[in-house]
């Protein structure tokens, strides 16, 4: 891909497999990543231990030169950190920063594959191609609910589908960036797909964008 140049938004709500698509789609086409959603939970996680007077001030600072690489030894994904990146998600100015990183890392990065809730809609409006990923709601509970127990052997199930039903309500439902299906995206739906087989449908269309735009 080093003389092919391509930009993939990947879209959807909480635990439909959207990171796990994007990660292997981003591997297997040597394409460098970011995680928004990772972005909003570094960024709660930080309003959390810190608790700073201005919000604002204090997170742009902490994303003005911010080393992705730093995300990668933290716990980022906690009930708590979860609940709070609904919250801030919500924000304008919040968002504003955030976005500002998104933009300069796909500039900097032509070759790129964005995942989060807003990327094909706000983010990457232009990029080649756009999946939305979907789930039905007990699937996604379940695949969450193992994720956390990895670090919290208390939580329960029940637990874990409440709070998605409410994050993906926020997220649905907020007046700034909500959750929506870009007209020109194309629908993964994870509920009984395995990795591969996501790899192989997502692949299809890369394979596709590719020989129509440098082969042809």
């Amino acid at each position: 891909m080093k003389d092919k140049k391509i930009q993939i938004a990947c879209d959807g709500g909480a635990a439909t497999g959207k990171s796990t698509g994007a990660k292997m789609i981003a591997k297997k086409y040597k394409l460098n990543f970011l995680s928004s959603g990772l972005l909003y939970r570094y960024a709660s996680y930080l309003l959390i231990k810190y608790k700073p007077k201005n919000k604002i001030t204090f997170l742009k600072k902490n994303f003005k030169n911010l080393n992705l690489n730093k995300l990668k030894k933290l716990n980022l994904h906690t009930a708590e950190i979860s609940y709070q990146s609904s919250i801030i998600a919500k924000i304008y100015k919040v968002r504003g920063i955030l976005k500002v990183f998104q933009i300069k890392f796909s500039k900097k990065y032509k070759n790129c594959c964005i995942e989060g809730r807003d990327i094909a809609t706000n983010i990457l409006p232009n990029s080649d191609i756009k999946f939305y990923f979907v789930c039905n709601l007990n699937t996604a509970s379940f695949r969450r609910y193992k994720e956390l127990k990895k670090n919290n052997k208390k939580i329960k199930l029940k637990e874990v589908k409440k709070a998605l039903r409410i994050r993906n309500n926020y997220d649905t439902k907020r007046r700034i960036s909500p959750l929506q299906k870009h007209r020109a995206a194309i629908e993964i739906d994870t509920g009984k797909l395995s990795k591969q087989a996501m790899l192989k449908k997502m692949s299809k269309y890369v394979d596709k964008f590719i020989k129509t735009k440098y082969v042809n």
